[in-house]
């Protein structure tokens, strides 16, 4: 019969390899999990001019510096092209400069190259003849 001590030794020391076993195991699997990579190649366009759309309407261009998987971007001469008060959809011809922002990725909508692009009318929406 073993005595009181020697059976928590004893039992100390059970639960202490369950521990180690349970850390050894969820190391392990944390290993096989596979590391989140984003969809963009966003490297091609790093001190390149882009043109930005974030979620709430707002757009802003600049050149892009930096950025991670998470979309996160970091922008230097951004300018913020300002919403029209009375229609929030609409742009106006009035800017406000920025200067070197960093933008939150989860308020990224779009991210586009600055030259070459150009606005198209949407084509599923039935255009009137007037």
């Amino acid at each position: 019969m073993t005595s009181g001590s020697a059976l928590n030794d004893l039992i100390g020391g059970a639960l202490l390899r369950s521990q180690f076993n349970f850390r050894v195991t969820a190391n392990m699997a944390d290993k096989d999990k596979k590391k989140k990579e984003s969809i963009f190649d966003l490297s091609k366009y790093i001190d390149k001019p882009i043109r930005v759309k974030f979620q709430g309407g707002r757009e802003a261009s600049g050149v892009l510096k930096g950025f991670d998987p998470l979309l996160n971007l970091v922008l230097d001469g951004t300018i913020e092209y300002m919403r029209d008060p009375d229609d929030q959809l609409k742009l106006t011809e009035d800017t406000r400069q920025l200067g070197l922002v960093v933008c939150r990725g989860t308020s990224v909508v779009l991210i586009c190259p600055q030259d070459g692009m150009e606005a198209i009318p949407n084509p599923f929406i039935q255009q009137q003849d007037g």
